[in-house]
């Protein structure tokens, strides 16, 4: 029981992890065993606990390799924190749970058919964006890292975790939500004449629509729910991520996740683009939602005009007074300066994240009931 209140007690709190103490090393540990964990429960329900769009595009020998190495690393590091008297409480508890992944079948469960219609929580897509997420931007920050003396486990980390965790679990029902909100909202607007001539175009130059298109949404939508008090209500919470990395961008509400996927995805429908830009687009705006709030120095020179960077949209997150309602496009720059919105500054970087006044409490749980108990002083 105490082992399980200092879990308890480390997921509800809001500081940084100091290293030398296998705190770190445990997470980590902590972190795989429960991705392995997860897995194998995946192995066992497929029909349940995968998404139907995405099981088609991976291999399930490359996630059984994948899965074997995980459980192997998150078990030796449990092993050695155990030995050596470090954090001895996580690292049991990753062992543990390692020991029961491998009694589960680990990556040697057999997957047999199953049927392909059934409603599912998206663990596979959880499972392989924290995987690819962490290891590709966690690289990146390294290599770049604007703020050198910011950890990867830094304050707050944990909210902004909770927030990823509900996010990418959900996402079958934020996909069947805005299908269908799509459909019932502005399937009027769809013309067969439009969509075969979008259809038609070439893949580079539907790609370039499809990506302007969006962003003109994004970018009014994005306007309102800073101008619109009962939005900003929702976006607040985004915006009181007081660090910014690759984790952070995940601290969304997810009534404003819903509002916003179904207005960004209204046009892309109705114009009737391919599924194969509709793919390309999606790795795009998959990469620089992350990319964009990572803790990287990247400015891209005179490109940054024209096209979002860190250095754009960590302005954006600024309370500094000249970052406040600025800098609202997702992937062209230049719709901020056309518009107007684009951040005046003689500094290269903001020196404060957050909201002014920084009234949005920490914790997931808290965070999700925020906008509808909020009474602002």
């Amino acid at each position: 029981m105490q082992e399980l209140d200092k879990l308890n007690q480390l997921t509800e709190s809001h500081g940084a992890l100091q290293p030398g103490k296998g705190m770190i090393s445990g997470v980590i540990a902590l972190s795989l065993a429960i991705l392995c964990f997860l897995g194998v429960l995946a192995f066992h329900f497929p029909e349940y606990l995968t998404t139907p769009q995405l099981r088609k595009s991976y291999s399930v020998d490359v996630l059984r390799m994948v899965m074997f190495g995980a459980m192997v690393i998150s078990g030796g590091i449990a092993l050695v924190n155990i030995v050596f008297g470090r954090a001895r409480w996580l690292a049991a508890a990753a062992f543990v749970l390692v020991a029961l992944t491998a009694l589960l079948g680990g990556h040697k469960v057999p997957v047999n058919d199953f049927a392909d219609d059934t409603p599912y929580i998206g663990l596979d897509w959880f499972i392989l964006d924290l995987l690819g997420s962490s290891l590709i931007f966690i690289f990146i920050e390294k290599l770049f890292a604007l703020r050198k003396n910011q950890p990867v486990f830094r304050a707050e980390w944990q909210t902004d975790f909770h927030h990823f965790i509900v996010n990418h679990m959900v996402v079958g029902f934020v996909l069947l939500a805005t299908n269908l909100l799509v459909h019932k909202l502005f399937g009027w607007a769809a013309k067969d004449g439009i969509r075969f001539w979008v259809q038609d175009l070439n893949f580079f130059v539907a790609l370039f629509l499809i990506v302007l298109v969006a962003d003109l949404v994004q970018y009014w939508t994005h306007r309102a729910y800073h101008e619109v008090p009962v939005l900003w209500r929702l976006h607040a919470v985004h915006h009181s991520a007081k660090h910014m990395d690759w984790l952070a961008g995940s601290r969304q509400h997810i009534v404003e996740l819903l509002i916003t996927r179904t207005l960004v995805l209204a046009p892309i429908y109705v114009l009737g683009f391919s599924k194969e830009v509709i793919d390309a687009y999606i790795v795009i705006v998959g990469f620089q939602a992350v990319f964009n709030h990572a803790n990287v120095s990247v400015r891209l020179g005179p490109l940054r005009y024209l096209i979002v960077t860190p250095n754009f949209h960590h302005w954006h997150h600024s309370q500094d007074d000249e970052a406040i309602d600025r800098n609202y496009a997702a992937h062209f720059a230049f719709l901020d300066h056309l518009f107007g919105t684009a951040v005046q500054s003689d500094r290269k970087w903001p020196d404060h994240y957050g909201v002014q006044g920084d009234y949005v409490p920490d914790g997931f749980l808290r965070q999700l009931a925020f906008p509808f108990v909020w009474k602002k002083t």
